[in-house]
């Protein structure tokens, strides 16, 4: 019997712990039941390499952002930019953004500045907006509510680990919290408890690949088969059988992720 089919809505298959090996990730990816993943370009100057494994795998959609960490590193994304990568047929978000005071706050006001212009391109394409919040929830929740109430978007806390209120605040304001494999780790009881206070039907799950791999695979590299495992813990979270959560999961990320939905539609 075939594995339910789930999706990976964030990895990062062009990061060099995976050269050379696509093909057989993507293979195994399907073994495991997912059946598509959205990889995620952090630095924009990296655009074409992440967007020629969107269009050579057929399971696999893109995004483009500059990460938080890499804000004063870069140059400064414009809304322009991100509207034209977004033309792209299997660009499917804009991200990954948001904000990272764990190791670069000092940084904090480029970060600022750089996730309101990709708030705005999310805005300007109807694309969901990816965020990634660390260590600076409160700024966390004061953009995204200031900027929501200047002009509505779509958005989902990629591998959601902050707290209860920047979820409830995320929540309130419509948008979805994605659950890694820290969500399977034996001491993150507390973060199981704030997705299981969450709306099912804003749920996603994802790997982050190649980072945090969920057990039994902790302490490796992370790949998108890899999913199946948390989105096996999210179904207990849930308390629901592994294929209700799976089709569950795969529903949140059509409505979310509708471009990627209607490209499969089309092909």
């Amino acid at each position: 019997m075939s594995q339910p089919q789930i999706v990976d809505s964030h990895c990062h298959l062009d990061f060099s712990d995976f050269d050379g090996q696509h093909a057989e990730i993507v293979a195994r990816a399907a073994e495991a039941g997912v059946t598509r993943m959205v990889t995620i370009c952090t630095r924009l100057r990296l655009e074409p390499q992440v967007r020629a494994l969107a269009e050579t795998y057929a399971p696999v959609f893109y995004a483009a952002g500059t990460h938080p960490m890499s804000a004063a590193e870069e140059p400064l994304a414009t809304v322009e930019e991100l509207v034209a990568l977004a033309k792209h047929p299997k660009f499917v978000g804009i991200g990954e953004t948001g904000l990272d005071y764990h190791y670069t706050a000092e940084s904090k006001q480029v970060q600022q500045e750089s996730l309101r212009i990709h708030i705005e391109a999310a805005r300007q394409t109807g694309l969901p907006l990816i965020i990634h919040a660390r260590d600076a929830d409160d700024d966390m929740a004061r953009i995204l509510s200031e900027e929501h109430a200047a002009g509505a978007y779509s958005c989902v806390m990629h591998c959601f680990s902050s707290t209860a209120a920047l979820a409830e605040a995320a929540l309130g304001l419509g948008f979805y919290l994605s659950m890694s494999g820290i969500a399977a780790f034996p001491r993150s009881q507390e973060l199981r408890d704030i997705f299981a206070a969450a709306p099912l039907d804003r749920i996603l799950v994802e790997t982050d690949s190649p980072y945090l791999a969920p057990p039994p695979h902790r302490g490796k590299r992370n790949e998108p088969a890899y999913t199946a495992h948390t989105a096996r813990k999210g179904a207990e979270v849930f308390g629901l059988p592994y294929e209700d959560f799976a089709a569950a999961t795969s529903a949140n990320f059509d409505r979310l992720f509708a471009k990627a939905a209607a490209w499969e539609l089309a092909a």
